[in-house]
């Protein structure tokens, strides 16, 4: 289990410096939606379903969704 542990927060970690370093913004938001949804998981091992259920609907829902909104109103286009 504390390996499992480990590894979840090294990848918070790791997404964490994405999100920060990323220059395409919607990737950014993928990025953030994946660490609100491993957020979920460490919340539910550390036995917090209430707070688990919370970033859920909050962390990787409503502010995905809001993220994926304002950029699609600003008119932005990645970099591809």
């Amino acid at each position: 289990m504390q390996i499992l542990n480990l590894v979840l927060i090294l990848f918070l970690i790791a997404c964490a410096l994405t999100v920060a370093r990323c220059r395409d913004l919607v990737a950014a938001v993928v990025v953030f939606a994946a660490y609100s949804s491993v957020m979920v998981v460490l919340w539910l091992l550390l036995r917090a379903p209430d707070v688990a259920i919370t970033e859920a609907a909050i962390g990787a829902g409503i502010n995905t969704v809001m993220f994926l909104a304002v950029i699609s109103r600003t008119g932005y286009r990645s970099r591809s």
